[in-house]
C-alpha cells in the first residue's frame, strides 16, 4: 500500500473516527486542527473512541452481536486475538498526533483526508492554503457528505490527485468506504484510494460517476429530511417519529438517533445549503432554524452528551 503517512484535516465526528481507525491499522496519523480550541474539542472525541474500541473488543469475547468488521476478521475472533487487538488500540491512541501547524501536519503526508466543515467557502480556503504545504506526491481526498469533488478540484492545485472518500458513521462497525472521482481524477490515484480503504478495514465501494451524496447518502439524506420535515411541521415528536421507524421496520435506530450520531452541526450545514432554507415560509427554513436552536444550546449530538436524546445518563 502506497500510503503510510496520513493527515486528517478536521477532528469532528467523522474526522476523529477516520484518524483513529487508520492509526489502529498501523499507519502514521496526524489530525490537523485550525486552533488550539479545536484541539480541545477533538481530544475528547479521540478519548471516547479509545474506550469504545476497547469496550467493543471486550464485548466480542462473549457477544457475537458485538462483532465489528473494522476491528478484526470474523474468522480470527478468539479471546487471545481480541486482547492483541486491544494492544493495537493502545498503540493507536498513543501515536495519534494533534497539531495546528500546517507544515508539521502536511509536510510529509502521503494522503490528506479533508473532513472540515461542510461549507464550500471553508473547503476552498483550506485547499488553497494546503497546496502551499504538501509534497508533490500527496493525494487529497474529501470526505464531504454532499459536495462534489469537481467543485474543488482546481483549488487543490492537483486535480488529477483529488477525489472523494466517504465513510459512514461508526466506521469500526459500519465499514463503507465510498470512492468517487471527478472527470479529471487519474485512475491510478483512484485505485490507490480504493487500496487504502481496504487497508484500514473498510469495504471499498466504487462510485462510478459523480453523484451528490454518493451511494449511501443519496438514500440516507432524503430519509433524514423527511423525518426532519415531520418534526419541523409539528406532525410528530422526534421520539415518536423514531418509534414509527424502528417498530415498523425493525431497524436498530430511527432518524433522530442517526442525526445524533452524524452530529447536528453537519445536519444544519446541509440544511442551510438548500436554497429553499432562505424562504422563511418553507419547511427547509424551519428545519434549519430548529437545528440552530439545538446547536446554540450545545445539544449537537452524541459527542456533546445530548442531541435529540440525552446520553449523559
Amino acid at each position: 500500500m502506497d500510503f503510510k503517512n496520513i493527515t486528517v484535516a478536521g477532528g469532528g465526528v467523522l474526522g476523529s473516527q477516520i484518524a483513529f481507525q487508520a492509526a489502529y491499522c498501523g499507519l502514521n496519523v496526524t489530525i490537523w486542527l485550525r486552533t488550539e480550541a479545536s484541539i480541545g474539542r477533538a481530544q475528547p472525541k479521540v478519548d471516547r473512541l479509545h474506550q469504545i474500541y476497547l469496550d467493543t473488543l471486550e464485548a466480542m469475547k462473549t457477544d457475537p452481536a458485538a462483532y465489528a468488521y473494522g476491528l478484526i476478521a470474523r474468522e480470527d475472533v478468539t479471546p487471545e486475538a481480541l486482547d492483541a487487538c486491544k494492544e493495537r488500540v493502545e498503540a493507536a491512541y498513543r501515536s495519534l498526533r494533534l497539531t495546528t501547524d500546517w507544515d508539521e501536519a502536511f509536510g510529509d503526508a502521503d494522503l490528506v483526508i479533508e473532513a472540515v466543515a461542510e461549507a464550500p467557502d471553508a473547503k476552498t480556503a483550506f485547499y488553497t492554503e494546503l497546496a502551499k504545504h504538501i509534497p508533490e506526491r500527496t493525494v487529497i481526498v474529501t470526505n464531504s457528505s454532499t459536495l462534489l469533488p469537481s467543485s474543488f478540484a482546481a483549488s487543490t492545485g492537483r486535480p488529477e490527485k483529488f477525489l472523494a472518500l466517504h465513510f459512514a458513521n461508526e466506521i469500526w462497525k459500519n465499514p463503507t468506504g465510498e470512492v468517487m472521482g471527478h472527470a479529471g481524477t487519474d485512475k491510478r490515484h483512484f485505485e490507490q484510494v480504493v487500496e487504502f480503504a481496504a487497508a484500514i478495514r473498510m469495504i471499498p465501494l466504487r462510485v462510478l460517476k459523480e453523484q451528490p451524496g454518493y451511494l449511501l447518502n443519496s438514500m440516507l439524506v432524503p430519509f433524514l429530511n423527511a423525518a426532519e420535515g415531520l418534526w419541523a411541521n409539528g406532525v410528530g415528536t422526534p421520539e415518536d417519529i423514531d418509534l414509527a421507524w424502528t417498530l415498523g421496520t425493525g431497524a436498530p435506530a430511527g432518524p433522530f438517533r442517526i442525526l445524533d450520531i452524524v452530529g447536528l452541526t453537519t445536519a444544519y450545514n446541509i440544511a442551510a445549503m438548500s436554497p429553499a432554507s432562505k424562504d422563511p415560509d418553507s419547511v427547509e427554513h424551519r428545519i434549519a432554524a430548529l437545528l440552530k436552536e439545538k446547536i446554540d444550546a450545545g445539544e449537537t449530538g452524541v459527542n456533546a452528551g445530548k442531541g435529540f436524546y440525552d446520553y449523559r445518563k
